[in-house]
């Protein structure tokens, strides 16, 4: 997969020894290519050591680490006109199986770029964040629903920008911020300025019959899947047996590709052979994995050092995740489909019951909105910069702006029946019995990855072990990690 950063020089100095020392602080595997860009001049190289001995004499500098998915991936950057270039990370759907995401992203900046820039936010279907660089001038842009990360900082000389926090800190900028999804930066010596262009806005409820959401949803479901794998001969979905990752496995192999699915857990676990049962219902390929409880501890540094947040839940999802994607670039997938943002669509999870019995219908419905418009930062963001280092592309068929504008327009009784319904998500059940899914899966209750796989429990032991609260111990270790922060 890549990365990108990007610096200003308030004063006007000459940002790329800052940009280079940016690229180091990433470490993923299998780089081919490392690219720094001015606004007029681009340079690539193989190491980032020969990168060292060049000098851009430019105050706005870009750089990239190159990885290649797909056969017409390309290094970067690239000119869009005599003063202008082009850094962009991610991926448009449906793919483009002539030209690089680049290349056809470049395409779209012939205007006048910044009227250019929100257009293409604005109007394209996908997973990304790019930067322009001119003259003394920065513009920034990242997807509506914030599903590549991006970074920013800003002190009185600099303003920089990562798709890895560790990047920025790597450069003395201690406060980090999440870019805003939807949004234009335009940036110059005077700061960083915010122009929303495209977000979820508070959404109208429509009046809609449980048969036709159904319909709708699965159209716009298998539309999406179409769209993320369409031009690959393989993927692996990363698969729990449960409900969403199951309805991903199968309609990927609907379309006709090549699947193959992936489960991680610790040893000793009953889940697992609930989620072979699944895997032969579906008729699927079943890669598992099983881990001992001391390589939860050897593990943790490593998941605290990618996902940059001291954070026990986000540690405990974010380590049966990593064995996941380990697992997929160990069997020679490039792409992973994963069912991320399915619960908070759907109102999967069992808080959403609680308010709604507590609370009423109306709370409920407000809590999902709120989570929803806070998924980049809950699970996207975590979920990318694991799989970006083990250079296994993310794709998120639930994170489809189509979806996501549907799902949020649905009235919450399509999703939870009534304050006794323990299952939840009924729409979701209903497209998966109208697929022909066996009664099993549809009624499969939701169950946390990081409890489902054990390593939750394993934590909470090592952490009891040091004498210390969860979070006490979690922090512990984020400090030696960051030790320079």
């Amino acid at each position: 997969m890549n990365a990108i950063v990007a610096a200003l020089n308030k004063k006007g100095e000459d940002c790329t020894e800052t940009v280079i020392t940016m690229l180091k602080a990433f470490t993923h595997s299998k780089v081919e290519a490392f690219g720094i860009a001015s606004p007029t001049v681009i340079e690539t190289e193989k190491s980032i050591e020969k990168l060292q001995s060049k000098q851009l004499n430019s105050s706005v500098t870009t750089g990239y680490i190159f990885s290649k998915t797909l056969p017409q991936d390309i290094p970067q950057a690239v000119k869009l006109k005599a003063d202008a270039t082009l850094v962009f990370n991610g991926r448009l759907y449906p793919a483009n199986l002539k030209l690089s995401s680049v290349k056809w992203a470049a395409k779209k900046f012939k205007k006048e770029l910044e009227e250019a820039a929100e257009n293409f936010i604005r109007e394209s279907h996908g997973d990304f964040t790019f930067f322009i660089s001119k003259p003394g001038r920065l513009l920034a842009g990242r997807d509506s629903l914030g599903v590549q990360p991006l970074y920013y900082g800003e002190n009185e000389v600099l303003i920089a920008l990562a798709s890895e926090r560790k990047a920025l800190w790597k450069i003395g900028l201690k406060k980090t911020y999440s870019f805003p999804p939807g949004n234009l930066a335009l940036i110059d010596e005077n700061g960083l300025k915010f122009k929303p262009v495209k977000k979820l806005a508070n959404p109208k409820i429509v009046q809609i019959s449980i048969e036709t959401a159904v319909r709708k949803l699965q159209n716009i479901l298998l539309q999406s899947v179409r769209e993320r794998v369409i031009g690959l001969e393989k993927v692996a979905v990363a698969f729990s047996g449960g409900l969403d990752s199951s309805l991903l496995a199968f309609l990927t192999n609907k379309v006709g590709t090549n699947v193959n699915l992936v489960s991680v857990s610790l040893e000793n676990q009953s889940e697992i052979e609930y989620v072979k049962k699944a895997a032969e219902a579906l008729k699927l390929p079943l890669h598992t994995r099983l881990f001992k409880e001391e390589d939860v501890e050897k593990i943790i540094p490593k998941v605290l050092w990618l996902i940059e947040e001291a954070d026990p839940i986000k540690l405990s999802i974010g380590i049966p995740f990593y064995w996941t994607a380990e697992t997929a670039a160990k069997l020679g997938f490039k792409v992973l489909l994963a069912g991320q943002g399915a619960d908070e669509l759907f109102a999967g999870y069992k808080r959403y019951l609680n308010i709604y019995s507590n609370y009423g219908a109306k709370k409920a419905q407000e809590a999902v909105i709120t989570d929803i418009l806070k998924l980049y930062e809950k699970n996207f963001e975590r979920d990318f910069k694991i799989c970006n280092f083990h250079n296994v592309e993310l794709r998120l068929p639930f994170a489809s702006y189509e979806l996501v504008k549907f799902a949020i327009s649905l009235p919450l009784k399509l999703k939870i029946q009534s304050s006794n319904d323990t299952l939840r998500k009924h729409i979701l059940r209903e497209a998966a019995k109208n697929f022909g899914f066996p009664q099993f899966i549809v009624d499969k209750p939701k169950r946390a990855i990081q409890y489902a796989t054990g390593v939750s429990k394993v934590i909470e032991k090592l952490a009891k072990k040091e004498k210390l609260p969860v979070k006490g111990y979690v922090e512990k270790i984020f400090r030696k990690s960051y030790s320079y922060l």
